[in-house]
């Protein structure tokens, strides 16, 4: 296999980072929409956006097969385009209604980024953990750019200005992938077979527990990434006030606890895969506990611990899909796995706004100590492994996971 382009990479990098930017204005620009359209309160108008969640779930079963069977420059050409397009949509609505459908239209694009451009990513990687770490990085500072980004857009230009300026933006990138990516590569499912190595466990057992896992550390993603902004802006009420200012402190959070992917990426090339999840996760729950009550820098504090261990989680189930799907399917499985995770962890955003009205964020961090237990449960049923040897770690899928993903 041969390695991406380092221009293709680095724009491959980049979609990750505005995918998840753009999922995450929304919930940053919130206040900002609510009192425009109308509403008393940012927990009102929450639950409009679980359309693109839930379409960024949804939409990734088809994106993964398209990606696999049409080819994955071809879907990427899309996702740029898409993504650019509906923000430009969803700046230009004028109700609430007609902000939930522009946003799910949104979702359904954005659906296409991880099991499409991250298995592009990886394919012939020499360093496949340390790759994963620097698009996870990359992914997750895209979180941070919609934290500061959209705090200052709102404040200057306006909300609707904090979807246009990205929008644009991802056109522009989708432009120079076109002129970049090679354009006669053959789709993934046409390739040849890798061998099986021995020993290997079932891919459905892998799957299973890679998707229980997902589950619940996409319920986490989601819970934190959407109400951190509102949970800085009440625990440091009287100390901070300024939007900018506020978005300023949360991208500090989210660049932080980014670096975590790379320190994870290195050492899943290095050291068994499920001692190194374990010890990560177990770090969830006591500090979703001790931020449950805490105000002020105690609690910022605590936000950055919590958010390194979220972010510090999701480079493993990536990892799992390089290290036991052979490359003709990847982007197949990770199309099932996301699509029911993120399909159910679109719940999350769902709730977000009703539980912090109903109870308070005290309880949501509780809540999400709880969550995190579930995936330290699930990963525990992982197989053992030894250190993983250098470089790419590829087995394939038997005959009958072959066809069955088709």
């Amino acid at each position: 296999m041969v390695a991406v382009k380092r221009s293709v990479g680095l724009l491959l990098n980049v979609a990750h980072a505005l995918d998840h930017m753009f999922l995450l204005v929304f919930a940053t620009a919130v206040t900002a929409i609510a009192a425009d359209f109308g509403f008393a309160d940012w927990e009102s108008l929450m639950p409009y956006g679980v359309g693109a969640f839930m379409l960024f779930g949804l939409g990734s079963l088809p994106a993964g097969r398209l990606g696999d069977l049409w080819g994955r420059r071809p879907m990427m050409l899309v996702f740029f385009a898409g993504m650019g397009v509906s923000m430009l949509v969803i700046a230009a609505t004028t109700n609430a209604w007609q902000l939930a459908g522009a946003l799910t239209l949104m979702g359904l694009f954005s659906s296409i980024y991880h099991p499409v451009g991250i298995p592009m990513l990886v394919r012939g990687a020499a360093r496949p953990g340390l790759t994963i770490g620097v698009n996870g990085l990359a992914g997750n500072l895209g979180v941070a750019f919609a934290a500061v980004t959209t705090g200052f857009l709102v404040k200057y230009a306006g909300w609707r200005t904090a979807f246009v300026v990205p929008g644009l933006f991802a056109i522009g990138c989708g432009i120079a992938f076109a002129r970049l990516a090679p354009r006669n590569e053959p789709p993934p499912a046409h390739g040849a077979r890798a061998a099986r190595a021995e020993g290997s466990p079932p891919l459905a057992r892998i799957f299973a527990i890679m998707t229980i896992a997902a589950i619940s550390g996409s319920l986490l993603f989601n819970f934190t990434t959407n109400g951190n902004g509102e949970l800085l802006r009440e625990r440091l009420r009287g100390v901070v006030a300024d939007p900018a200012m506020l978005g300023m402190l949360l991208a500090g959070v989210y660049v932080v606890a980014s670096f975590a992917q790379i320190a994870i990426g290195l050492l899943i090339d290095r050291f068994p895969m499920k001692q190194l999840y374990l010890g990560v996760v177990a770090l969830q729950a006591p500090l979703f506990v001790a931020a449950a009550n805490a105000s002020g820098w105690t609690l910022y504090a605590l936000q950055i611990a919590f958010m390194v261990a979220v972010f510090g989680a999701i480079p493993f189930t990536d990892a799992m899909i390089v290290r036991y799907v052979d490359d003709r399917m990847r982007s197949r499985v990770s199309g099932m796995r996301l699509t029911v995770s993120f399909g159910v962890s679109s719940a999350a955003v769902w709730l977000l706004g009703p539980l912090v009205k109903a109870a308070g964020f005290a309880t949501l961090l509780l809540v999400m100590a709880a969550v995190s237990a579930v995936t330290l449960a699930a990963i525990a049923l992982l197989p053992a492994s030894r250190r993983a040897p250098a470089g790419i770690i590829v087995t394939a899928a038997p005959p009958q996971s072959s066809r069955a993903a088709d």
